[in-house]
């Protein structure tokens, strides 16, 4: 007879630890009438309520959300010029933009004619060694990014411009037949003066 009660013992033990647990588990995250305005934050709570199911990753700015959306377009953020190097930068943008604005009247965006008109300026053509160090010259010239259009790459006519003024400061700029623009920024970290194009 010990054992039948000792059995019913170990049965009642292990129905009340699991009936204790469970009332202990369903009060997890209620908040209790008992709880004091003390007990609150002291922080007014935000007009704007966020949703709960917003990830803690996303980057001020961000319009969709995505998280890491800096980290992802860092390719495309230009260096930081020095106030000294933009105004040299700015003084070269304001020579070429005569010159631009001359040939788009004139209907002459190819690369080739382009090339020619600020050669005269006193540029020189930059030249890179076998692996892409810079070895002379500050202007690059290439015709404009193809994009995709319906079903296939078109390449508008055009040029695009990237003048090194110094390390951490260009010139640049396009003439295509709809505008022309010229612009100064800092150096890309892939793709020297050129804005790189999206990845996808």
């Amino acid at each position: 007879m010990s054992t039948l009660t000792l059995g019913r013992r170990r049965h009642f033990a292990a129905a009340a630890l699991l009936l204790s647990a469970a009332i202990s588990l369903t009060a997890c995250g209620e908040q209790r009438a008992a709880d004091t305005a003390a007990d609150a934050p002291s922080t007014p709570p935000s007009s704007n309520p966020s949703s709960p199911d917003a990830s803690p990753y996303v980057e001020p700015g961000v319009v969709d959300g995505a998280p890491h959306n800096g980290d992802n377009n860092a390719y495309r953020r230009s260096r930081k010029m020095s106030p000294a190097s933009a105004k040299d930068a700015q003084k070269e943008a304001d020579r070429i933009d005569p010159v631009l604005k001359r040939l788009w009247g004139q209907k002459k965006w190819d690369p080739k004619s382009v090339r020619q008109a600020l050669l005269q300026l006193g540029y020189e053509e930059e030249r890179t060694g076998p692996d892409g160090e810079r070895l002379a010259g500050t202007l690059t010239m290439r015709e404009m990014d193809s994009r995709y259009k319906v079903d296939h790459y078109v390449t508008a006519e055009g040029a695009l411009v990237g003048l090194r003024v110094h390390d951490d400061a260009c010139v640049t700029a396009f003439v295509q037949k709809t505008n022309y623009e010229v612009k100064i920024n800092g150096p890309f970290m892939e793709t020297g003066c050129f804005e790189p194009p999206y990845g996808h």
